[in-house]
């Protein structure tokens, strides 16, 4: 005979929707995007976050197995988002291959964009160091700054929201959000040389335009009040030049 609590909890699935994914593939899990991103950190900035050294005589063939693990790792994460969003819109993907095929195309793009992500991150952060007099070099801003790690993984994060992947980019920014205190949407549209000082408590909200060379503190919310559902699509957030 089952316990009791089990029984219950059982009941509870068949009585209570919506926070139930019985009977589905499996969605992108939170530990796989966090592995992605962890493999990307070490591609972005090779050797700052390797266990092990980093030379000059290892770097392409250490570079090349990264880039495939990512590579597998997004296409099927990707792949899986993708199909979930055909479910939720009461489309039948199964017997065609459109949805694997986006998928290995945003992949390649991505993988593409990552000398570009570089220069970008780089910008972000010379300005974080110029614009912070307690910094000490560039390195420590990319080895323990939350502002720039979370800078980071929203330029990652914008790249698929840009490119209409669902849940990926907003499990990105989430995971940053829980590491770092900041909240950054990943539709944001945020320009060239981005510093964050401190970072904690900064919102960012989705609609939300901010220019190049732009500097926010600590405990800044560019957020907006609560608007009905038929205007969401419609900007909400406040734009910083």
């Amino acid at each position: 005979m089952k316990n009791k609590n089990i029984e219950a909890i059982l009941k509870s699935y068949k009585e209570i929707g919506v926070i139930n994914h019985l009977e589905g593939d499996n969605l992108p899990s939170r530990k796989s995007i966090h592995q992605i991103l962890d493999t990307l950190r070490e591609i972005i900035f090779p050797g700052f976050f390797e266990t092990t050294k980093l030379e000059s005589s290892n770097l392409a063939a250490i570079t090349e197995k990264k880039v495939d693990e990512v590579i597998n790792l997004l296409k099927i994460k990707i792949f899986k988002s993708v199909c979930w969003e055909c479910k939720q819109n009461k489309e039948d993907c199964s017997k065609s291959t459109a949805c694997q095929e986006k998928a290995n195309k945003i992949t390649d793009e991505f993988i593409s964009y990552i000398p570009a992500l570089r220069k970008e991150l780089k910008d972000d952060a010379t300005a974080n160091f110029k614009g912070d007099p307690a910094a000490k070099s560039v390195s420590e801003i990319i080895l323990t700054y939350p502002g720039f790690q979370a800078i980071t993984v929203y330029r990652v994060a914008n790249f698929f929201y840009k490119k209409q992947v669902p849940l990926i980019p907003r499990i990105m920014t989430e995971i940053s959000h829980s590491e770092t205190g900041v909240d950054i949407h990943p539709g944001a549209n945020i320009g060239k040389n981005f510093c964050i000082d401190h970072g904690t408590g900064i919102v960012i909200g989705e609609t939300s335009v901010i220019g190049n060379n732009v500097k926010l503190y600590q405990g800044v919310t560019i957020g907006a009040v609560s608007v009905k559902n038929k205007t969401v699509n419609a900007k909400r957030h406040p734009t910083i030049n």
